[in-house]
């Protein structure tokens, strides 16, 4: 016997069970993370741990930056340091030097060390003196700055 049409897409409601079908179906389809019906866009669900690892990844991105800056600074510092200790040390050595006449702020001087080992500071440069030099060496080209130190230009210990 053949079905007719209006047969075959009968739904026989004793077979339906009301209560599983309450389980497939939410109050609030919108707030569900899976699609809710055909029509619905598609849901991916995110990467936690790749999400993770990109921010792990520019965190330490920037912070090597920051690290590599403050490395910069640091070795701008010490070499500032090592300028004005110099400066300190030579400015020292210049004050105990024999010095017969009164230095002036921003005009060149020349360390001389004499043959006895005691320092000499004068306006003549080695160049000017002729050959042969009358001390055992030149030391240092010297301007004295604002704060009475010494701006060393040249200098060999």
């Amino acid at each position: 016997m053949e079905e007719s049409s209006t047969e075959r897409y009968k739904t026989n409601i004793d077979l339906i069970d009301l209560e599983k079908m309450r389980e497939k179906i939410v109050e609030q389809p919108g707030l569900v993370p899976f699609p809710h019906h055909v029509g619905s866009s598609v849901v991916k669900p995110i990467d936690e741990g790749r999400i993770a690892g990109k921010a792990i990844s520019a965190m330490v991105e920037q912070t090597n930056v920051q690290l590599k800056q403050l490395y910069d600074q640091m070795q701008t510092l010490m070499r500032q340091a090592a300028e004005i200790r110099l400066r300190v040390e030579v400015s020292e050595r210049i004050y105990q030097a024999h010095m017969s006449l009164e230095p002036v702020i921003g005009q060149v001087y020349y360390l001389y060390e004499r043959d006895d080992h005691t320092d000499m500071i004068s306006m003549i440069s080695p160049e000017e003196w002729g050959k042969p030099l009358p001390f055992k060496r030149c030391i240092a080209r010297l301007v004295l700055l604002s704060d009475h130190t010494w701006d060393v230009a040249e200098y060999k210990a």
